[in-house]
């Protein structure tokens, strides 16, 4: 009797629990979180490697879930991206790949556009394993950036928000694997 017992609690938690987080490389991310009384959903998980060396895994959260980064990167709405790193990471590495995704994937780069990439990397701290980076943005006030857990600021601009983001999913990503996990097309 207990064992039967048993197998109808394991049916009733297997079949009535939902599904609360994503999992990549180790990394967890809720499916949803909640910005200013907003919920987003986890858009995807990508896992960007430098080398074959696996270095963060990185959530994109929108208040709808889209495939197109021409889309997403058009629209004027709430958007939070976490990167949890898997391994220690220098801050003038990740300022370089800031740099170099901007120039990648921003044609003509304004001097004030550089000049908040600058700030950006004024905010940036070398960074160990299982410590993140987060960039909330908000419209109509900027992009908040916080360093393993502390708000450093905010940047103004949807220029930036959509600059910083076009680093990650623009077209020319870290990698097409990273960019299509994050546009959800994890496979």
């Amino acid at each position: 009797m207990n064992l039967f017992k048993s197998f109808v609690f394991f049916l009733i938690i297997l079949f009535t629990s939902p599904v609360l987080a994503a999992e990549l490389a180790g990394v967890t991310l809720p499916d949803q979180l909640k910005v200013d009384e907003q919920i987003l959903q986890l858009n995807g998980l990508g896992l960007r490697k430098k080398a074959f060396i696996k270095v963060y895994v990185a959530g994109l959260y929108l208040p709808e879930k889209e495939a197109s980064a021409k889309k997403i990167l058009s629209k004027d709405q709430s958007r939070y991206v976490v990167m949890h790193f898997v391994r220690d990471v220098g801050k003038d590495k990740v300022c370089d790949a800031w740099l170099e995704g901007l120039n990648n994937n921003t044609a003509h780069p304004s001097d004030d556009l550089k000049a908040k990439m600058k700030t950006l990397c004024d905010y940036m701290e070398d960074i160990q394993k299982d410590q993140t980076y987060v960039f909330v943005y908000r419209p109509g006030k900027g992009t908040e950036v916080l360093v393993k857990g502390q708000s450093k600021g905010f940047i103004q601009g949807k220029d930036f928000a959509d600059a910083l983001l076009a680093c990650l999913i623009g077209p020319n990503p870290p990698g097409e694997a990273f960019k299509a996990g994050l546009l959800g097309n994890l496979d």
